[in-house]
């Protein structure tokens, strides 16, 4: 893996750069890895169009999941997404607490939370905030949230047992989270695993299924149940700006696969 540092400024950068642009461009899923040569990369995606609190100014097509759908999230309850964006899912889980409860997006990206707060301030939200911050150190108090969501951003960290100690730390006892991810089956080649823009596009940065599944375990969560998982496959079109054709035949026989999975886990009550 690349210099956790390095990787981070990338992807900051990247995801500035979409949040700047404002919507305008879709990207890949979790890429975050817009240019002006790139097609569309929704597909990898899902469609909000019909889901209750949907506001299209916050949805940046960079999920690769609906974790709100799985979250059994509550009227009064306290829900903190990761990496938030422009609030896309913040916005959904505010329709499903009500004016009881109380969501909190949390992203790493100055660009996001300035246009998070934007949409919010169009919406009128009082029970509403935005944070920024890693998701490794969250500025969260422990035991003080209900659920956690978070849809396609912890491939990303390159930290991944301390996001979900983090995670942990914040949930109450009882509480859980459902999180829409990136994982994979199969060895992505070297080569591929040491490109940060690869990382950034949602492969090199993910982690095997059973690994994944395991440092949550580790993390201290039961439970633990994949609720969908969608086989993704990328095409050439997607990677041609970023990494060679000799590379591209890499990843084409490496016979990796690539899955979003959405994933719930609970905090055990003591």
């Amino acid at each position: 893996m690349q210099d956790a540092k390095k990787v981070r400024e990338i992807v900051k950068k990247k995801y500035g750069e979409i949040a700047r642009k404002n919507g305008g461009e879709k990207c890949c899923g979790s890429s975050g890895c817009c240019s002006s040569k790139e097609p569309d990369y929704t597909a990898i995606g899902e469609k909000y169009e019909d889901i209750n609190g949907y506001v299209v100014e916050a949805d940046l097509g960079l999920g690769c999941g609906l974790p709100t759908e799985y979250a059994d999230i509550k009227p009064g309850d306290t829900v903190v997404d990761l990496g938030s964006g422009a609030g896309n899912d913040v916005f959904v889980a505010r329709s499903m607490v009500g004016e009881t409860g109380r969501v909190i997006g949390v992203d790493m990206t100055p660009e996001m939370i300035e246009q998070a707060n934007i949409n919010n301030q169009k919406m009128g939200f009082e029970n509403v905030e935005f944070h920024h911050s890693e998701i490794e150190d969250l500025p969260l108090e422990q035991n003080s949230v209900d659920v956690v969501v978070s849809n396609c951003v912890l491939n990303l960290v390159p930290d991944k047992k301390k996001a979900f100690s983090e995670i942990y730390r914040i949930l109450k006892s009882g509480g859980h989270f459902c999180i829409s991810d990136i994982v994979l089956k199969g060895k992505l080649p070297e080569e591929l695993k040491r490109s940060v823009e690869v990382y950034v596009g949602c492969v090199a940065g993910a982690l095997q299924m059973d690994e994944y599944l395991d440092v949550i375990k580790e993390a201290g969560f039961s439970g633990v149940e994949i609720k969908t998982s969608k086989s993704i496959r990328l095409t050439d079109e997607i990677f041609k700006d970023f990494i060679t054709e000799k590379e591209i035949e890499l990843y084409k026989n490496s016979r990796v696969d690539i899955f979003s999975i959405t994933v719930v886990a609970y905090k055990s009550n003591n």
